[in-house]
């Protein structure tokens, strides 16, 4: 399952604190999208993370967990990613909660089933950078130098352009692709329908489709077909 992330193109992100009917649930799995991701920056708990996993698993597609909240990690996903800010000055959004982790629970992990994200938050308005510090302000050198410290000195697999809400820089993204060597790049944020979806896929390797399942789901599901065509 690791060996597949490559192969994404396109990835529905569905946040456990939000209401989604069935009859939306089964639009969205059924769309052709390559997997679903599990996940959010707060709000998140056991209990609706079990039951909107068990609600994805009546489907064939692979079903990924975003690890935001030990409280909440949930046995039963194909694979769990784990999320390294990048752009803090704070050790803990890198390694900190990453070693209590281990440290509480080391005898559960199915290490196999891991997969690190070097994560770029760009949007100082969104929940992730006022919760970690971010530090959103950087030009295209030193957004590419993130990339580079994660591919080739952290040996990431996954890179992950984070802007929370909005459309963000592509010229940036496009620099963070160029840098990021081996690691697939993920973007997120503001991919509202077919043409930003186009946009952005131009520049990254893998685009997550969040909010807009939420807001405007025809058009958000109009996102599959654009980047998969």
């Amino acid at each position: 399952m690791r060996d597949e992330i490559k192969a994404w193109q396109h990835v529905f992100k569905l946040d456990p604190d939000r209401l989604i009917s069935d009859e939306d649930l089964d639009r969205i799995c059924l769309s052709g999208t390559d997997a679903i991701m599990i996940g959010g920056s707060s709000g998140v708990t056991y209990d609706n993370t079990v039951d909107l996993m068990s609600r994805v698993r009546r489907y064939e597609l692979p079903c990924v967990l975003e690890v935001s909240d030990l409280e909440a990690v949930v046995p039963g996903f194909d694979l769990y990613m784990i999320p390294m800010v990048l752009n803090t000055d704070h050790s803990k959004w890198l390694l900190g909660q990453h070693v209590q982790a281990v440290e509480q629970y080391s005898h559960l992990i199915p290490w196999e089933l891991m997969v690190p994200e070097g994560y770029i938050v760009l949007n100082p308005d969104s929940t992730v950078a006022r919760l970690t510090d971010a530090l959103t302000a950087i030009d295209r050198d030193r957004a590419a130098a993130y990339a580079q410290v994660a591919d080739r000195l952290l040996k990431l697999p996954i890179i992950y352009i984070e802007y929370s809400g909005r459309f963000g820089d592509m010229e940036l993204a496009a620099d963070i692709r160029r840098a990021a060597g081996e690691a697939s790049v993920f973007y997120g944020g503001g991919i509202h329908n077919a043409e930003t979806a186009r946009i952005a896929r131009q520049v990254c390797d893998t685009i997550i489709v969040g909010n807009s399942l939420y807001s405007d789901l025809d058009h958000a599901l109009e996102t599959v077909a654009a980047v998969k065509s």
